[in-house]
């Protein structure tokens, strides 16, 4: 057994060496014949690849998948890079329609601020809105006008629209309001429909209660509701909302004016209010002089 296994180990190696040579000869030989520049070889070589390559497209089928597999894979990628270009593309066009939105609604508050109809008597001077209190206990913004631009403390301010508080702390070139809608606020009001007088009572929310109505039965949802002038806390016939009912019933005011966007203020020059220097002139008559002597007694009277 160990001899038939040492004659075929003997056998093998010499055979590989024959089968190695002839593969080089043949190699070096089909080299050649594709080398050869000339027409009987030319023939010669599509007769063969003629017979040849339609029996191998079996042996090809493989490669050719693998090609389109590979093409598919790159279109793949190339449609899933186009995809996330447009979408990067649409959040900045959302970003730019956010904007264009903002821009929109401040050209239509800057054309009220234009368009609004006021008391001839009265005139105004328009500030940006540069902070909010950005307290819950406190409502109120800062606006970049002041004592510089003739602002006073107590003046009325505006969206355009309705009233959205009034002027209370006066800086150099800063001026604080406070909002109809703070704790500390109460504007004298008329609701016009039934001519019922209230006060609007802020108490930080959004829509205010409305207090003190005399008729509360002739008060209906949806009434307008304007200064009365009451008190000179503001000028008579500036737009404050309308009557709305909370889910418990009570009467509250729906403000005209859009508290979530305040960007620009007007600041109306009340010129006309009446000043009160002293208590006594909210009580004696205009033609009665302060030093007056008391009315005279009769001497019947006991």
């Amino acid at each position: 057994m160990a001899r038939e296994r040492n004659r075929t180990e003997d056998y093998t190696g010499p055979l590989k060496r024959l089968f190695l040579g002839v593969l080089l000869l043949c190699l070096f030989g089909l080299f050649l014949v594709w080398r050869i520049d000339s027409p009987r070889v030319e023939r010669f070589r599509a007769q063969v690849i003629d017979s040849v390559l339609p029996s191998f497209d079996w042996a090809m089928a493989p490669v050719t998948a693998t090609v389109k597999l590979l093409r598919d894979f790159q279109s793949y990628q190339s449609i899933y890079e186009q995809n996330q270009e447009l979408r990067r593309e649409l959040r900045t066009m959302t970003s730019w329609k956010e904007a264009a939105q903002q821009l929109e609604q401040e050209n239509a508050r800057l054309r009220d601020l234009n368009n609004v109809q006021l008391d001839p008597r009265l005139t105004y001077i328009t500030g940006v809105v540069l902070a909010d209190s950005g307290s819950l206990f406190r409502q109120t913004v800062l606006i970049n006008v002041g004592s510089r631009d003739g602002i006073v403390d107590g003046w009325a301010t505006m969206d355009g629209i309705g009233v959205v508080g009034r002027i209370s702390g006066v800086g150099a070139n800063t001026s604080r309001v406070i909002l109809l809608t703070d704790t500390a606020s109460r504007v004298p009001v008329i609701i016009q429909s039934s001519g019922q007088r209230a006060l609007i009572v802020g108490d930080n929310s959004s829509a205010p209660p409305i207090d003190f109505l005399e008729n509360p039965d002739l008060v209906l949802p949806g009434d307008r509701i304007v200064t009365s002038g009451d008190g000179d806390v503001f000028p008579p016939g500036l737009l404050i909302g309308q009557v709305a009912k909370d889910p418990g019933g009570r009467l509250r005011v729906r403000l005209a004016a859009d508290y979530e966007r305040l960007e620009f203020l007007r600041v109306l020059r009340d010129h006309g209010a009446r000043q009160v220097d002293q208590p006594s002139a909210l009580i004696l008559p205009e033609d009665l002089p302060d030093n007056a002597p008391p009315p005279k007694k009769d001497g019947n009277d006991g």
